[in-house]
């Protein structure tokens, strides 16, 4: 039986700091900044332990606020989903660890529908920072 309550269980795919580096078109250092500055949250993984970010975090650029798809051109290939941000804040305010935020992002949610994480790529951000403030 699998354990639903580790990351490993619940996230099919991870991408290292150079690979969201690779990903977003930036420099290592700049994916650690945006980790720093709560943009973006993981969990060291792996032996050796290895600092991974969950892949569903990162959005094509036109989706960054896919309740509101841009036409605009111009925009990166790739970028980071905007409502992560917002409810990342939530969570680490209710005192969850980077670890719980993410296994609490990607477990199926009862009255959501799917998990948070899905929600959030789906533009449905209000239902999921609801579901978040209930834990403070």
């Amino acid at each position: 039986m699998t354990d639903t309550t580790t990351p490993d269980a619940l996230v099919d795919e991870w991408l290292t700091v150079p690979d969201v580096a690779e990903r977003l078109e930036l420099d290592a250092g700049k994916v650690r900044r945006l980790v720093q500055e709560g943009r973006l949250v993981g969990v060291r993984r792996g032996d050796p332990k290895v600092f991974s970010v969950p892949a569903a975090f990162l959005v094509p650029g036109h989706l960054a606020n896919p309740s509101a798809p841009s036409r605009a051109e111009g925009l990166p290939q790739w970028t980071v989903l905007a409502a992560l941000q917002g409810t990342l804040t939530l969570l680490r305010d209710a005192g969850f660890s980077d670890e719980e935020a993410v296994v609490w992002l990607f477990s199926e949610l009862e009255g959501l529908r799917g998990s948070p994480i899905a929600a959030l790529r789906e533009g449905r951000k209000t239902e999921v920072r609801r579901l978040a403030q209930a834990e403070l």
